[in-house]
């Protein structure tokens, strides 16, 4: 049965337009080891030409020391939270991609055959962007990886060895993400071009040009409010970059063309005087795709070593197409030239140095806006000239004019908004706090505090669901550390039956033709007295819902709040049963199978054996002359595909042209064959029954004229080869 579930209440931000809370206690709910063998960068910094130590020393690195559980490394979408890493030691570094399954407890974990590349392609370097960022569809449940490759190109590295290898994506068959744990494997990722053990793409799925994919690095998934899955990533360099962002169409299986943020080389447009990049994140938050970031300027001169501002939009548009504006709501045109039309504030202005290269401003960068519409930031500044450090929190309530910024910040690592709260959640001397406040305000206060336990050297915070799950490395030693996961628990109960992500809607199409079986899941989050009509029907229920018998086709699903005057509505779709289509062709022993249409997994059996089962759509099947191949779906009605192998179909002869001798090569198990030969005007000249030897039969018709002759194979399904004598 074909799921496709409409929307989505699973997203990097959750947020309710009237959220009540119920007040209790922020608590760990569980925390789980996903491996001891994290890969970390546990040497020192080097030069980028320095030498290979080898793999039984520390582990060197060119700019920082975290590898696994760093970057867009962790998603939790339904019963399930996804963390992607690298396994350590210095010799090992495949890449990994775990789930752990929240009913029953099990972690598994795929090891993909690609490994963790290093700084400029040499692997003894540590390179501290190449993480992999995982993102899900809930549309159609497909898992996706996309590889920091750190803006290489043909020509970057220099010695051109990443010419044909510069951009890496994974992704999986659909209805992967929620397999049962057993058959949560590598053969669940789609190969590229079919070719073994190559799980890795050099672009994404649809019509996107090669050249969009050159020099891209920071990979991030998000989600919108319809279930859409986006990636963005930073194209150019550090002080001339661009951010770029796509949507997943989960009905094609493909990416849509980017959508450009910003342009490449602003200083050549007039009044611009520097190119610059940015070093921030694009989220869907409240209803609307956002963008914040800080600068970095190619002016070598200022007093910033690296990044300088706090930059902030947000598009009306749910694709983030159209309809950009700043903070103060004026209309800005993409792609953006000047940073500056979208300022917020200057972290700098809060250090008294002022000379070259003295203000650093990396790390320790977030934001969020509440569903009041206040917006928050936090960032760090430091003093390197007077070593003195500042965390700030710089806020604007809702319809004020100006932000506001606190020096009274203990900082944090992510910002988190429910309702109108936000929520601070980082490491304090290696261990986990969160803190709450009131949107557009600076009352923060800890909720939530580990003060034992193991210390953690650092982690990656992804929020969902009122819950965070923060995954993180431990404090330990080597190039290979324990990673663990630790899922906290807000707190945070919606009860508002109003709120635009009470309902998750789930549709399955019909099973098989004519049956008319299709159904909607209706999952609500707050418990109140609904009715749910669809096709004319109506029915009542008080939180959750299931909807059968439907044809397939298009819907319009309205679920009435009672007693409040408020309807939610949805458009969905009931999809037709697939039949199982495609095509098996073959070269010499190996059957290649194509499976356009059918629900996996397909069933292989060779002569009434299942031999195996597969999620791939295209695979292949060793097989010899006369075996029986069938192919079925998950589901029986589907159909099948069949057929009988006659390697004689694809016989030649050699050489061809011929002088008179010639050979033809014939399946090893076919002890005996009868061949004719005709010539041009259909005279039988040969009949005979040969015996084969070591896969050849030798004919000869050196007595023949000159001319084309056609060799006849006698089998169940005759065939010819044509011959030219020269």
């Amino acid at each position: 049965m074909k799921k496709k579930q409409i929307k989505f209440l699973t997203s990097v931000f959750f947020l309710l337009c009237c959220s009540f809370l119920v007040n209790a206690q922020v608590t760990l709910e569980k925390e789980i080891k996903i491996s001891d063998l994290g890969l970390h960068f546990d040497g020192s910094k080097v030069s980028g030409g320095a030498s290979n130590t080898g793999d039984n020393a520390p582990y060197d690195f060119f700019f920082g020391r975290n590898i696994s559980a760093h970057g867009d490394a962790v998603k939790a979408f339904g019963n399930y939270v996804f963390m992607t890493w690298y396994r350590g030691g210095k010799s090992d570094r495949h890449m990994m991609l775990s789930r752990y399954n929240k009913i029953t407890g099990v972690v598994s974990t795929i090891e993909f055959p690609h490994r963790h590349t290093g700084y400029q392609n040499r692997y003894w370097i540590g390179e501290s962007h190449n993480t992999i960022a995982v993102g899900i569809s809930p549309l159609d449940g497909t898992i996706h990886l996309l590889y920091d490759m750190h803006a290489y190109s043909a020509n970057r590295p220099s010695d051109g060895s990443l010419a044909n290898d510069y951009f890496r994506y994974s992704y999986s068959v659909k209805n992967a993400a929620t397999l049962p744990d057993e058959d949560f494997t590598i053969d669940k990722f789609v190969l590229d071009n079919g070719a073994a053990g190559d799980y890795k793409h050099l672009r994404t799925p649809g019509n996107i040009s090669q050249s969009e994919f050159v020099a891209l690095t920071y990979p991030s998934f998000f989600l919108n409010d319809q279930g859409d899955l986006l990636f963005f990533m930073r194209e150019g360099g550090n002080n001339n970059g661009m951010y770029k962002f796509s949507k997943y169409d989960a009905n094609k299986g493909e990416w849509q063309n980017f959508t450009d943020f910003n342009r490449l080389n602003a200083k050549s447009q007039a009044g611009i005087t520097y190119n610059w990049g940015l070093y921030g994140d694009i989220k869907y938050v409240n209803g609307k795709i956002r963008i914040g970031f800080q600068r970095r300027l190619s002016n070598n001169n200022d007093k910033y070593q690296y990044q300088n501002g706090i930059y902030y939009a947000y598009s009306d548009d749910p694709s983030g197409a159209t309809q950009w504006k700043n903070y103060k709501g004026e209309s800005i045109n993409l792609p953006l030239l000047d940073a500056d039309d979208i300022k917020v504030m200057e972290p700098g202005d809060f250090v008294t140095t002022n000379q070259a290269n003295k203000v650093h401003i990396v790390g320790n960068f977030d934001w969020t806006v509440t569903a009041n519409e206040d917006i928050h930031f936090i960032s760090r500044v430091k003093d390197n000239e007077n070593n003195v450090t500042k965390f700030l929190h710089t806020y604007k309530p809702s319809g004020a004019s100006d932000f506001i910024t606190s020096e009274d910040f203990a900082g944090g690592t992510a910002l988190y908004t429910s309702g109108n709260d936000v929520y601070l959640i980082g490491l304090n001397n290696g261990r986990v706090f969160v803190e709450k406040t009131a949107g557009g305000t600076h009352n923060f206060e800890r909720v939530y505090e580990q003060t034992g336990g193991r210390q953690y050297d650092h982690g990656v915070v992804h929020i969902s669901n009122g819950k965070a799950y923060y995954y993180l490395m431990e404090d330990s030693s080597g190039n290979a550390q324990p990673l663990y996961l630790q899922i906290i628990d807000l707190d945070i109960v919606p009860l508002n039956p109003l709120g635009v992500d009470n309902f998750t809607i789930q549709s399955f199409g019909e099973t098989c033709t004519d049956m008319d079986n299709g159904k909607v899941i209706i999952s609500g989050n707050a418990k109140h007295d609904y009715i749910a009509t669809i096709d004319g029907k109506e029915y009542e229920f008080d939180k959750d819902k299931t909807i059968g018998s439907l044809k397939p086709g298009a819907y319009d699903l309205s679920i009435e709040v009672v007693g409040k005057n408020f309807n939610h509505h949805y458009q969905l779709n009931i999809e037709e049963a697939p039949t199982l289509s495609g095509k098996i062709s073959i070269d010499k022993k190996t059957a290649k199978v194509s499976v356009q249409s059918g629900e996996a997994p397909y069933k292989v059996i060779k002569n009434g054996v299942q031999i195996f089962e597969t999620y791939q759509s295209n695979f292949s099947v060793d097989v010899n002359h006369g075996d029986n191949i069938q192919i079925k779906s998950k589901t029986a009605c589907q159909g099948e595909l069949l057929k009988t192998i006659n390697l004689l179909d694809d016989l030649k002869a050699y050489p061809n042209p011929t002088s008179g001798t010639f050979e033809l090569f014939i399946p090893s198990d076919i002890k005996t064959i009868d061949l004719e030969v005709y010539n041009i005007r259909s005279q039988l000249l040969v009949s005979k029954t040969y015996t084969v030897k070591s896969g050849k039969v030798q004919l000869n018709i050196a007595d023949k004229p000159k001319g084309v002759y056609f060799v006849k194979i006698n089998s169940n399904k005759p065939s010819f080869i044509k011959v030219i004598k020269n």
